[in-house]
């Protein structure tokens, strides 16, 4: 289709190359890293966290996974609330609300208040995962949706990785607060940036409101066979990532590896990888589909699982970097589908959105605690273990996704 036709058929849309396009896309993306920063700020600083408050590896895991619970919670509201008062306020609200609580969060006076402030964390960030597909589906040509979906993906890992790398290296400096507040700076700065940059949404239609048109919004979004197991496979995909991610930190820590919080956040570089795998995978996604591209991710990522078995740091390392390609290969296409599913289907996008982050962030607190009981209990073994089965129960709904009959695109 050329240009001429693809305005035709999709006037007001942003194409690749217009200075609109760069605009939401750079907004996107530091909109992900801010929010992801914050999310998983406390991970590398689970250990500390556990010799400061003289807690268990698995209590401590609760500052990281009440916020993921919270924030999954928050975003079946969040969702439809997008329905009616739009994208971008919602993303602006939710970023700067985040970044202050953030900061709060580095001078929490307890134990039992860095656990609420980090579940108030989890409900401020809601907004941008609630809506981020559905207003990069409705304000971009479509041609460009593969490539941008993974480019917002491609941030989040970044913003991942930044919120360790960021946090632990100023930990060992000058203590775990000042790394959150390190965390919270970089998220607000970001919101600034977002803020001046962010098109405001052209092709947004305001849903109605009321209880009734969201019980019928939820009750569509859960019909289509295909949604359900993209659900299930980003709830089990995040799980695995968590769920290892947090075991990683309290071995590392330990003999015979004995790291500091500082040395064992260099691993979370492996976060880079993922962000080329999500744009990469996006890309090709767009010349041979979804269908064909997503099970490559689910190799790396079972390949890696495996790798770290091995009692070698470089094969550990080696085993999360093939985790992380196949992690955000999975994610960058599963969250993109479910908007183009959804739409294709006559679901509400945002409802359809929401279910996926939903059961995302409910498979990131319930397995991430879970690996880390397992830590506790069965060593690196357990977690492998935990992870493999998380891995095979997303083959399974790849091979659901494959069998289910694609939708007519709209003439």
């Amino acid at each position: 289709m050329t240009t001429a036709h693809a305005l035709d058929a999709e006037p007001g849309t942003h194409l690749p190359g217009t200075a609109g396009y760069r605009r939401l896309m750079v907004a996107t993306f530091l909109a992900g890293m801010a929010t992801f920063v914050v999310l998983y700020d406390v991970q590398a600083l689970l250990p500390d966290l556990a010799r400061a408050y003289d807690v268990t590896p698995a209590r401590a895991t609760l500052a990281l996974s009440l916020t993921t619970a919270a924030l999954a919670v928050a975003l079946l509201v969040a969702g439809p609330v997008s329905e009616v008062v739009g994208r971008t306020r919602l993303i602006h609200l939710s970023l700067w609300s985040a970044s202050v609580v953030a900061l709060a969060c580095a001078v929490a006076p307890s134990w039992e208040w860095l656990l609420a402030l980090r579940t108030l964390q989890g409900i401020t960030l809601a907004g941008l995962p609630a809506v981020a597909t559905a207003y990069l589906r409705e304000e971009l040509h479509h041609s460009a949706h593969g490539r941008a979906f993974g480019l917002y993906i491609a941030g989040t890992a970044l913003g991942g990785m930044a919120g360790r790398l960021v946090t632990a290296p100023v930990a060992d400096l000058a203590g775990w607060r000042w790394g959150l507040a390190a965390a919270g700076t970089f998220a607000l700065f970001c919101a600034a940036l977002v803020a001046w940059l962010l098109p405001a949404s052209r092709h947004f239609s305001p849903g109605p409101a009321g209880i009734g048109s969201v019980v019928s919004g939820a009750r569509d979004a859960v019909r289509d066979p295909a949604l359900v197991a993209l659900y299930v496979l980003g709830g089990c995909g995040i799980g695995t990532m968590v769920a290892v991610f947090n075991g990683l930190g309290f071995r590392l820590s330990e003999a015979p590896y004995g790291l500091s919080a500082g040395a064992v956040s260099l691993v979370y570089l492996v976060y880079a990888l993922g962000s080329v795998s999500s744009a990469t995978a996006g890309r090709v996604a767009d010349r041979i589909g979804r269908r064909a591209t997503i099970p490559v991710g689910c190799g790396f990522a079972l390949a890696g699982v495996w790798l770290t078995l091995s009692g070698s740091l470089v094969f550990v390392v080696l085993g999360m970097a093939a985790l992380t390609v196949g992690f955000f290969c999975i994610h960058g296409l599963a969250s993109g589908w479910v908007t183009s599913r959804a739409h294709l289907a006559g679901v509400s996008t945002g409802q359809a959105a929401s279910f996926y982050t939903f059961t995302y962030y409910v498979g990131a607190s319930v397995f991430g605690n879970l690996g880390s009981v397992a830590w506790s209990h069965a060593g690196w073994d357990g977690v492998v273990a935990l992870a493999s089965a998380l891995l095979l129960t997303v083959c399974a709904m790849v091979v659901v996704l494959r069998r289910t009959p694609a939708l007519p695109q709209p003439a």
